[in-house]
């Protein structure tokens, strides 16, 4: 049976020697760029991007707290 690794985060092919801050910044930058990337296609399909706002706002509305 394999050896689970010693880190979870090894398993996604983080590099070795990583530090968290270093972990942190990368997910930072994914972050912002997905969110650029969620802005640009909001801006090139406004209807789609009308509709799912509208549908979340009913799934929200419809949420039990």
């Amino acid at each position: 049976m394999p050896e689970p690794p010693e880190r979870p985060d090894r398993a996604y092919g983080a590099p070795e020697g990583e530090t968290d801050a270093e972990r942190r910044r990368r997910r930072a930058l994914f972050l912002r760029e997905l969110a650029e990337a969620r802005a640009l296609r909001d801006r090139v399909q406004p209807r789609r991007a009308k509709t799912a706002r509208l549908r979340h706002a009913l799934r929200m509305r419809t949420f039990r707290w």
